[in-house]
C-alpha cells in the first residue's frame, strides 16, 4: 500500500500538481523518513520507518546539471517552491541550473540537504508554520 501511494505521490509531484507541504503530509502518512533525488542518476529513493527503501525512476528529465554550485539560485528557486509560485518541474530545472546534483528531504528531521557536484552544500530547514 506505501509503495503505491509514494509512487502516486512522485508522479503528481513531478506532474507540478502538488506542494512541497502536501507531498511530506503523505510521504509521513505512510511511514517515509526521507527520501533522496539523485539528478544525475534520475531517481528517488524513499526511505521508511520500517527500515526499507523504495528506489523509483524520475519520470521527470531534470535536465544538464551545471558545473559549478550557484547558492543563490538555489535559494531562489526554494523560496519559488515555499511561495507556490514554483512547482517541482520548474524547481528541478531551476535547482540542476544551479548546479545541485542531488538532495536528501529529512522529513522526520524538517531540514533538506542540497548537494553540488564537487561536494558543495546548502541546507534548508523547513519553514515554521505561521502563527
Amino acid at each position: 500500500m506505501s509503495r503505491q501511494v509514494i509512487h502516486e505521490l512522485a508522479t503528481a509531484t513531478q506532474q507540478g500538481k502538488m506542494t512541497f507541504p502536501q507531498v511530506v503530509k503523505g510521504l509521513l502518512e505512510v511511514g517515509v523518513e526521507s527520501y533522496l533525488v539523485d539528478f544525475a542518476a534520475k531517481q528517488k529513493t524513499h526511505y521508511l520507518a520500517d527500515g526499507t527503501a523504495h528506489a523509483i525512476p524520475m519520470i521527470l528529465d531534470p535536465g544538464p546539471i551545471a558545473p559549478e554550485f550557484n547558492s543563490a539560485g538555489l535559494v531562489a528557486a526554494i523560496r519559488g517552491a515555499q511561495a507556490d509560485t514554483v512547482r517541482y518541474p520548474e524547481f528541478v530545472q531551476r535547482s540542476t541550473a544551479a548546479g545541485v546534483i542531488g538532495y536528501w528531504a529529512f522529513l522526520t528531521g524538517k531540514k533538506v540537504i542540497y548537494f553540488g557536484r564537487k561536494g558543495e552544500q546548502h541546507i534548508e530547514e523547513f519553514p515554521r508554520p505561521k502563527a
